[in-house]
């Protein structure tokens, strides 16, 4: 592990002077201590792999020195991450103290529509980021060519696999050309990122900020114990404790993500979600109606939990714990973001007593239970017009029949066929929800 120390200067870490000029003008002013540690062996070349929390500067760690690198060597750098967020975010990072240098980046990511990156692509652009499905998909088509990479970083790399992406993980680091600079960063490092260290680095340096599963310390994290019917009353007295603030909630689900925001804005709060039923260009809205305060509250499930950096987010809500207790670690690390406090909130349910169990073992700290304030009465329920028109289109005239009767013989059905399936149908439908999440 490196331990090498400095006082805090970029001056201090190998950075050019035209660079240091940059960084000076943007308004950064001290390393973060995992930049501390990153950037100065990643000039020299070597690999690294860095274990930090997510809001720790990553970003300008692994940027910083390809960038500088790249200007030397003339080659392309390539970035990957496991969501569309993170890569437009880490793009626009790299683009603040690259811009000045003619920075040309390109942005691979499903979701949206495949010309215009080809198109970037094109331009031989100095730094790719990308998302690992949309960059093998256009690798097999041949449009993305990686034998000119120097430089390649692995973020949030334990996310990528928790979502499957090691088959093309693997094929990305295969195709590129074998003499590059490799850095990976994770908050975790479960045995999977070991076994891929050691298969595509060579003697890569472990930088670890805290150790794995530590959460920020200026975050103060509480629990509520409540039934699972009474988590919309408990949230609507939440949000009117905190209405002039700025709010993230997390469902495990994309069809709870939208019935929570619907409801959210039914009690008159400002309110938009994202999940992974929504386009990249409903996502790219409500991410920007978000950060620029037109929304006060955001709804997401976990494809938000690494890929949001707002600033000044006052309360972060678990309105559903994670499915894997890694993810409540990047869930309440969107607020208590650089140095300043924050809270997280957890709404827990009787028989969840398990999950609260293994995520203090993860926090190694014991999360307070608070006790339940009076709740507000249920709020009748607001159904949107145009909504139920896109229904009936939906469900009208089917088999010849139209309206109220056809949607309630779809209902019908669908009942029919929940009861004859029995058990095995409920079994798979709650393994549905939970993959749904991604």
């Amino acid at each position: 592990m490196q331990k090498e120390q400095n006082n805090g200067r970029f001056s201090d870490l190998g950075i050019g002077e035209e660079f240091l000029a940059v960084l000076k003008r943007k308004g950064f002013k001290t390393p973060t201590p995992i930049q501390q540690q990153v950037i100065k062996p990643a000039l020299q070349g070597k690999d690294v792999v860095g274990i930090a929390q997510t809001g720790t500067g990553k970003t300008l760690a692994f940027g910083i020195p390809m960038i500088q690198r790249l200007a030397i060597y003339n080659g392309q750098g390539l970035v990957v991450v496991p969501t569309r967020e993170l890569a437009l975010q880490v793009e626009e990072e790299l683009r603040k103290v690259g811009s000045s240098f003619g920075l040309r980046s390109a942005v691979i990511i499903g979701g949206a529509s495949k010309f215009p990156q080809i198109k970037a692509l094109k331009r031989n652009p100095h730094i790719i980021i990308a998302t690992p499905g949309r960059l093998v998909d256009l690798m097999n088509q041949g449009v993305c060519k990686l034998n000119r990479i120097q430089i390649v970083t692995l973020d949030e790399a334990d996310r990528m696999l928790d979502i499957g992406f090691l088959p093309e993980i693997k094929r990305i680091l295969q195709t590129i050309p074998k003499d590059r600079q490799m850095m990976l960063f994770s908050a975790t490092m479960p045995k999977a990122i070991s076994t891929l260290a050691s298969a595509f680095m060579k003697l890569p340096l472990r930088i670890e900020i805290a150790p794995q599963g530590t959460p920020v310390k200026n975050i103060r994290q509480e629990l509520f114990v409540i039934r699972k019917n009474d988590k919309m009353r408990l949230l609507d007295s939440l949000l009117d404790e905190y209405k002039n603030e700025t709010v993230l909630i997390f469902s495990r689900t994309k069809h709870g993500a939208k019935k929570i925001a619907r409801d959210i804005r039914n009690m008159g709060h400002t309110a938009t979600e994202i999940h992974s039923n929504r386009s990249q260009a409903q996502r790219k809205a409500a991410l920007d109606g978000f950060k620029q305060g037109r929304f006060k509250i955001m709804v997401a499930t976990d494809i938000a939990a690494r890929g949001i950096d707002v600033k000044d987010i006052s309360l972060v809500v678990n309105f559903d714990l994670p499915d894997n207790s890694e993810d409540y670690v990047h869930r309440i690390g969107r607020t208590g973001r650089a140095g300043k406090s924050g809270k997280a909130v957890s709404f827990v349910t009787p028989s969840q007593k398990a999950d609260v169990k293994k995520i203090e073992r993860l926090i190694h700290k014991s999360l307070p239970v608070l006790d339940l304030p009076s709740l507000p009465p249920e709020r009748e329920r607001v159904y949107n017009k145009e909504s139920f028109e896109t229904k009936q289109k939906r469900y009208g005239k089917q088999g010849g029949q139209s309206g109220n009767y056809a949607r309630s013989g779809s209902r019908t059905s669908r009942s029919r066929q929940k009861q004859s399936s029995g058990g095995q149908h409920r079994k798979s439908n709650g393994y549905n929800k939970r993959r749904s999440s991604r």
